[in-house]
Parts: C-alpha cells; sequence; structure tokens
C-alpha cells in the first residue's frame, strides 16, 4: 500500500471521526424539571452508544462509530451543566416559563402551548421554546390580551 494512499484514507476517516460541535444557543439555558431530566437521559444514552462504539476492534471504524455520539456527549454534558432549572408557575392570571396557553388563532384555530426550554420544545407535542416568537409575545401577558398584528393577531383564552 502507497503511503500517499494511506494519507488520503487517513484524511478521509478523520473528517468522518472528528465532527464539529452541535450549536449551543447564546440565550440562558432555562429548562423545566422535567427538561433537566430529560436531557440527564440524553446525555447517559450518548455516552453508553459512545461506550458500545469502544469494543469495535478497527481503530477507523471505532472512531466513525463513535464521532456522533461523542459529539452528542459533549452538547448533552454542556446543557446539563448550565441549566437553569425554573420553578413551575404558581400564578395562572399571567403567562410565564412553564404556563401552558391556550390562544385562538385570527384563521380561527384554537391552540394549546407549554412554554419550556428550548431543547425540550416539541411544537407537535404542545411545547414551545421561550425564545421562539410566540412565547416571547406570550410572556408577561393575561387572559383576553390580542397579540400580533393583522391576521397574525392571536388572543389568549387561557392559562394553567
Amino acid at each position: 500500500m502507497s503511503v500517499a494512499f494511506t494519507k488520503e484514507e487517513s484524511a478521509e476517516t478523520a473528517s468522518e471521526t472528528q465532527l464539529p460541535d452541535r450549536p449551543i444557543s447564546d440565550h440562558p439555558n432555562l429548562v423545566t424539571s422535567d427538561g433537566l431530566r430529560k436531557l440527564q437521559d440524553a446525555l447517559r444514552e450518548a455516552q453508553s452508544a459512545y461506550e458500545a462504539t469502544q469494543g469495535v476492534e478497527d481503530v477507523n471504524e471505532r472512531r466513525r462509530l463513535g464521532a456522533i455520539p461523542l459529539r452528542d456527549v459533549r452538547y448533552f454534558a454542556e446543557r446539563v451543566r448550565t441549566a437553569q432549572v425554573m420553578p413551575d408557575p404558581t400564578r395562572v392570571d399571567i403567562v410565564a416559563f412553564g404556563s401552558t396557553v391556550t390562544f385562538n388563532r385570527s384563521d380561527g384555530r384554537v391552540q394549546d402551548y407549554r412554554i419550556v426550554g428550548e431543547d425540550e420544545a416539541d411544537p407537535k407535542a404542545g411545547s414551545i421554546s421561550f425564545v421562539s416568537p410566540i412565547a416571547r409575545m406570550l410572556m408577561g401577558k393575561s387572559v383576553g390580551d390580542v397579540v400580533g398584528t393583522g391576521d397574525k393577531e392571536i388572543e389568549i383564552l387561557r392559562i394553567s
């Protein structure tokens, strides 16, 4: 095997095994207590996935298989380290982090969303990040308030 071929293969393998870190938001890492548990679970899963790759004999294959789990370990370790657990809201008269808000869109749709941390947000499951445009409009508002403009207005119907 030529040295040139070996170097090319090593460079190719290196690009597969040295993945860039997942981007981390500049916003504070606010989470619910459930959100922190989910981050801790994700960290454990990533650690287990990485450990499982360490039994592979071929060093290049081991590095390739471990690249994504190792990147996830770095990400979730940082998110757990910087997590700021927010208490559940004690009031239901004003929208706050952790509130579930029911609102009516100008097109007639009624939607419910819980305002949570960035990593735990899942709009399809009924949760949105506190930094999302809708959450930012809703924070600090009360039942009956209308936010937005024109055909993008929403009226707050309930806070829980």
